[in-house]
């Protein structure tokens, strides 16, 4: 978790209390973990990020992608309240950026990260237990949890000097978790681990989720991203070009359909083309059609065995956000 610090909120202060309402208003949906508008912040003449408006529901992992130089590491050092905004506006768990009682619900996993040598895993959770707020009686029993979630039970006595790249990664993860913070901010979490390390990542993330928690994770690993994101934001020269429900975002247009009885020319006439001797294809077909389009290929003496919607990967439209060639 964050330590208590005098972090510096965003540089304008109106539009706070219209965002709580917001968070509070009615329809059923959660209210937002993280929401800015226009959020800006420059250095000196040159502009790190430029109007970056976010919503991050309660309760959802979110994938915050984008290329290198994108103002990505900007954008969390400002949700944290670690530099002060200098345009746009902000809240974390309903409070400005850098609120200090905000910064004890959050757990920060950073990309780069160096705990001393000398300290065992369990000293360096319980000192960052101790810098979290974690009440004295409870910090041991924190620790313990924290090394047993991320698979360093058996390691706790062993100086930080002697883990592999694996090991403090996972160590990095166990102080990020301390004290069950309500947002998780995960910076690489995988960048080190193996494929069984990711794989106990993955189960991390989902059991942050199960209790309640947001994940806020940002990552390269499209794959990883993928495979345990609701939501996700593309940043691009410091500026959002894509954000939604991660199901949404890589729906895509057609079908195919697995049909036995038709001929190539009967395919054709519906639109679609036909590789026998059962694979036909519908790649303009929207969803909603698929009904239908059975009901005419039984019409015309055809068996439908599976239908089966196309789906585009994440990485393919990363390229297509970024107008990558």
């Amino acid at each position: 978790m964050l330590p208590e610090a005098n972090a510096g909120r965003s540089s304008l202060s109106g539009g706070y209390a219209v965002t709580q309402q917001l968070d509070r208003a009615a329809g059923g949906e959660p209210p937002a973990a993280i929401r800015t508008e226009l959020l800006e912040r420059r250095y000196g003449r040159r502009l790190a990020l430029r109007g970056l408006s976010l919503l991050v529901p309660r309760g959802s992992v979110f994938g915050f992608l984008g290329p290198n130089g994108a103002g990505k590491t900007t954008a969390v050092k400002l949700l944290l309240g670690l530099v002060r905004a200098t345009g746009g506006e902000g809240m974390v768990l309903g409070r400005p950026l850098g609120d200090p009682a905000a910064r004890r619900r959050i757990g920060y996993l950073p990309e780069l990260f160096r705990y001393q040598e000398w300290l065992t895993g369990r000293e360096v959770l319980l000192s960052h237990a101790a810098l979290a707020g974690v009440a004295k009686v409870e910090r041991s029993e924190a620790a313990e949890r924290a090394l047993a979630t991320v698979g360093l039970a058996e390691h706790g006595q062993r100086r930080v000097g002697t883990f592999s790249k694996g090991m403090q990664q996972r160590l990095g993860l166990a102080v990020a978790l301390l004290g069950e913070p309500e947002l998780v901010v995960l910076d690489e979490p995988t960048s080190a681990l193996d494929p069984v390390g990711r794989h106990d990542v993955r189960g991390i993330i989902h059991a942050l989720k199960d209790r309640g928690a947001t994940v806020f994770l940002n990552s390269h690993l499209l794959t990883e991203v993928e495979a345990v994101c609701d939501e996700v934001a593309v940043l691009d020269h410091g500026q959002v070009v894509a954000q939604g429900r991660l199901d949404h975002l890589l729906e895509a247009r057609g079908v195919d359909v697995e049909v036995e009885g038709l001929e190539v020319e009967d395919i054709e006439r519906l639109g679609g083309r036909f590789s026998p001797p059962r694979d036909a294809s519908f790649p303009q077909l929207d969803h909603r059609d698929v009904p239908a389009l059975v009901q005419k290929i039984v019409a015309m003496g055809g068996r439908v065995h599976a239908v089966t919607p196309r789906r585009a990967s994440l990485e393919q439209r990363f390229l297509d956000w970024l107008e990558v060639p």
